[in-house]
């Protein structure tokens, strides 16, 4: 779709926004721990890839080259409110919204709340190299080739990230003695 939409057939780039928005903004939400300045993110990215197509190659991932501007904007915005929340002298701990309640069940949206805010602080405690490798993994379901070309990185060394990050993720949960997080449920 992308080679297509770089040959002038831009319509076609609403395609990729409705394929790849909804796991953009999970892993931006989960780094970035506030709604708003995720989503300002997500569409930050999607602008960027835009504005900048004639720059993607195809013999490279389109995913692997999108999640790179993604995680890109993402620092550029943390360091942004990093820096607003210190002149107002506030640090903020911020749960995700549930979903719209469908199906009636309220109480186990609110579990899934709960649930995602936790994992959220907890990839943030994790060196950002884990974490970001965990977000391509789970949210992006990048394969370890393509984590490693956006990482900068070996395939080897995208593996190591990855389960490095798992093992901590695993042993800070045993510590907070959370029994499970189900993440189909994010």
């Amino acid at each position: 779709i992308m080679e297509r939409v770089m040959a002038g057939q831009v319509e076609l780039f609403d395609e990729l926004v409705h394929r790849h928005q909804t796991s953009m903004h999970r892993a931006a939400i989960s780094k970035l721990r506030d709604w708003t300045v995720a989503e300002e993110a997500v569409q930050d990215a999607f602008l960027a890839a835009f504005a900048h197509r004639h720059t993607y190659r195809s013999e490279h991932s389109f995913r692997g080259w999108l999640w790179t501007i993604l995680l890109n904007t993402c620092r550029g915005l943390a360091k942004r409110e990093l820096g607003r929340a210190d002149r107002a002298g506030r640090h903020s701990e911020v749960t995700p919204p549930a979903e719209p309640c469908s199906s009636g069940d309220a109480l186990s949206q609110l579990v899934r709340a709960e649930q995602a805010a936790l994992l959220f602080r907890f990839l943030n405690e994790l060196p950002e190299a884990q974490a970001d490798a965990l977000r391509l993994r789970f949210f992006g379901e990048l394969k370890f080739d393509e984590i490693a070309h956006v990482m900068t990185c070996s395939t080897n060394g995208a593996k190591q990230r990855v389960r490095s990050g798992l093992e901590r993720l695993s042993a800070n949960l045993r510590r907070a003695d959370v029994s499970s997080i189900d993440a189909s449920d994010l």
